[in-house]
């Protein structure tokens, strides 16, 4: 077991961010890092926007066929998400391995212009994607979690959630504008979307700077792989019943593509508006983003983060009940809004605590990939349930299978945890030094005396 001393979460919290968090500042790091993700996302959700549309009413997908290309699409990433982790904490390059990801992600945009209509290479350009995002993601979070004090970790996730979800709003919107403009050429989207990921790359470049509270660190006399770390940080009693949680929850959560594929199938709506439906949930969670955040901070992580899977199966059930109209459509997109802004975020903000600063990347990463395993077995799940049984049944055993993982994680998450913990501390072996002393005998007055 890894020594987690308390050194490097000290540095942490006494730099000035701490004093600029208590005047209600956010670090400078964690804007700039929201704004590189808002350019990104921008760039990312013009192509996720279209992408259900594109499969399964241009292309012709079975529910059966979308179901695996979409957890492949989110879940693609747990392959080098380990790795990305494992290389940023080994030499202090959160930045620089970030920013690989995010280079890859805006290349895959050329990719997907190049692949034309072969469904082989939108397949290989979306994994490039996926791939680049697995990268970044972990070092990122660890970025904004070395750059923000433990009691005001919720904080700063939702403000750079608030930011990112800003780009996921005007993405969607800027891939309808161009549809609608050039009579839907997917080409025009492709290369506007390439054009903001190149953007976002330089933005990391030049306002991002790196952990400054990381020296480079020594190497250690035997280097571990990736998936050794990761066993490490699986002996934290903490963060394991944390990504126990996670994981089962992921488990039963379908894509927000499905989701979106019911309400036009319910709603009978024009195939135009279906890539504006993201924009209903992304509304709801750029507002909530930050009022959940803060709320986290002041009453523990684990409540909102429960309470926002409640309203994702306030969602599944919605869907089943006979509500037509703009109550289903409202109903949907707002409890699906009010799901992210009290998971996202706070599900990092509640395990970096557990995990000390030197494997914060990894950490993250061995989160992450654990939740997107999880979406992936969930995404193809749903898919074969819709495919062999019909809505109806899937949508039952989703709701079924959400209630009883969100009973389950009740029960596995710390109910310790509180804002502001440290990364535990674990017990060091010491090596016993033989006593050199005779052993005590009683001795005369006259000898103690001299």
């Amino acid at each position: 077991m890894y020594l987690a001393t308390t050194d490097a979460v000290a540095k942490a919290s006494e730099k000035p961010t701490a004093s600029e968090a208590r005047r209600g500042r956010i670090a400078g790091p964690v804007l700039a890092l929201g704004a590189v993700s808002l350019v990104t996302d921008i760039s990312s959700e013009m192509v996720t926007a279209v992408l259900p549309l594109y499969f399964v009413l241009q292309l012709g997908l079975s529910p059966l066929q979308f179901g695996f290309l979409d957890g492949l699409y989110n879940g693609v990433t747990a392959l080098v998400r380990l790795a990305g982790g494992y290389a940023a904490d080994r030499g202090g390059r959160h930045k620089l391995v970030a920013g690989g990801g995010y280079a890859l992600s805006a290349l895959s945009r050329l990719g997907l212009l190049l692949a034309g209509g072969a469904t082989a290479g939108i397949g290989a350009a979306l994994a490039a994607d996926r791939v680049g995002k697995g990268v970044r993601t972990a070092p990122r979070d660890a970025l904004i979690s070395l750059s923000s004090p433990p009691d005001a970790l919720g904080r700063a996730f939702g403000v750079h959630r608030a930011m990112d979800t800003t780009g996921a709003l005007l993405g969607p919107l800027a891939a309808f504008a161009l549809l609608w403009a050039t009579a839907d050429a997917y080409d025009a989207v492709f290369i506007v979307s390439f054009c903001f990921g190149l953007l976002g790359v330089l933005m990391l470049v030049a306002f991002v700077p790196g952990p400054q509270e990381q020296a480079t660190p020594k190497p250690p006399d035997h280097p571990a792989a990736p998936r050794a770390k990761a066993l490490d940080l699986l002996r934290v009693p903490a963060f394991r019943r944390v990504l126990y949680a996670a994981s089962l929850l992921g488990a039963a959560t379908i894509g927000d593509a499905f989701l979106y594929l019911l309400l036009q199938r319910r709603l009978d709506f024009a195939i135009a508006w279906f890539p504006l439906l993201p924009l209903g949930a992304a509304a709801v969670y750029l507002l909530l983003a930050v009022p959940a955040g803060r709320l986290a901070d002041r009453v523990g992580r684990r409540v909102p983060f429960l309470a926002g899977h409640l309203a994702l199966l306030g969602g599944y059930v919605l869907l089943l009940a006979p509500t037509d109209g703009r109550p289903l459509l409202i109903g949907v997109l707002l409890l699906l809004g009010v799901f992210y802004a009290a998971t996202d975020g706070v599900l990092m903000a509640l395990a970096a605590p557990f995990v000390p600063s030197e494997r914060r990347a990894g950490g993250m990463a061995v989160l992450q990939t654990g939740q997107a395993l999880a979406r992936l077995v969930a995404a193809a799940g749903f898919g074969a349930a819709w495919t062999l049984w019909g809505v109806g049944p899937a949508l039952t055993c989703a709701v079924a299978a959400l209630a009883v993982a969100i009973a389950g994680a009740a029960v596995l998450l710390p109910r310790t945890e509180k804002p502001g913990t440290e990364a535990p501390r674990t017990e060091v072996r010491r090596t016993e030094v033989p006593r050199t002393e005779k052993p005590y005998t009683k001795k005369s007055r006259t000898e103690r005396s001299s």
